[in-house]
């Protein structure tokens, strides 16, 4: 990891107006450019939403028996999150959280949401994560601990099961994907998946092998999603557009693909440098390059993934 822990492989992944700063400024900057995203609200059943902006999805199951969130934006979005919230569940309180894994972007807000009640479930590894220091080489970004209030409470190995509101969702582990904290969600009276940062639709995901991640893992993360999917399955991903089964495909092919290609190189002895001089993406680059990572990107986080 750390051949892209320097120099210019890091400025191409940061995001613009960010490159030039030390760490601490760097993170700040960061933490701000994604909180400040709008919030988009789009209803996929009477009572479970879509909130898409500052930090990819969050679900929002609403009734009776209170909220059901899956993730919780960056800390920059809070009074907009608690807004939302707030129009979605009216006198309802917030009761449980799920964070999909360990990111900022998943789990900055647990604290006001545990402040408010609110019990914040998680895989084990999320707790021991965001108890600990970490770096994100990928990005040359470390985060500090979390504050405590902001850890998750109840924490699971394999699964964890909810029923509220006439639902019943099925929280499960997956093996080192995105990192080694990642889980799905299934809403099984909806038909609805939530991917979680497995799936990034659309477009060139990140891969935090500083945090276990593995795009092996990632291949078969979507493997699972699909087994557990029906064709009129609707899908959540961590980042990107509500997504069919279809788009799922399309987006693991892609993955399989472009690890195949990156072993074959790094097989034959060629260096992180000499694997982006060859350019293996090309071809992928219009449908995947879209988004904050472009082909050279992705050939460096998938080979330092492998």
């Amino acid at each position: 990891m750390a051949a892209l822990g320097a120099g210019a492989a890091v400025e191409t992944l940061l995001p613009r107006g960010v490159r030039t700063q030390q760490t601490p400024d760097r993170l700040s900057a960061f933490r701000a450019q994604v909180g400040a995203a709008p919030i988009t609200t789009q209803r996929l059943a009477e009572n479970l939403t879509m909130l898409s902006g500052p930090g990819g999805n969050v679900v929002v199951l609403s009734g009776t028996d209170g909220l059901v969130v899956v993730d919780t934006f960056a800390a920059p979005a809070w009074p907009r999150l608690e807004e939302s919230l707030a129009a979605l569940g009216g006198s309802a309180p917030v009761k449980f959280v799920i964070n999909t894994h360990w990111h900022f972007d998943h789990t900055d807000n647990n604290a006001p949401l545990h402040a408010a009640g609110a019990t914040v479930v998680a895989h084990e590894n999320t707790r021991r994560r965001m108890s600990a220091p970490q770096r994100v080489e990928i990005l040359g970004l470390d985060f500090p601990p979390s504050p405590a209030a902001a850890l998750p409470e109840r924490v699971f190995k394999d699964g964890y099961k909810l029923e509220a509101n006439g639902e019943r969702l099925e929280v499960s582990h997956v093996a080192p994907a995105h990192t080694d904290t990642d889980v799905i969600v299934r809403y099984e009276r909806a038909n609805l998946l939530h991917a979680g940062d497995v799936f990034f639709n659309g477009r060139y995901p990140l891969i935090d092998g500083s945090s276990g991640g593995r795009v092996d893992g990632m291949i078969a993360g979507c493997d699972r999603l699909l087994h557990l999917a029906a064709a009129d399955t609707r899908i959540v991903p961590g980042h990107g557009a509500l997504a069919t089964p279809a788009d799922l495909v399309k987006y693991r092919d892609m993955l399989a693909t472009a690890a195949d290609r990156v072993r074959k190189l790094k097989a034959s002895g060629k260096s992180l440098e000499e694997s982006i001089a060859a350019k293996p993406f090309t071809d992928l680059d219009g449908d995947w390059g879209n988004g904050r990572f472009k082909g050279d990107d992705f050939v460096k986080i998938v080979y330092l993934t492998l």
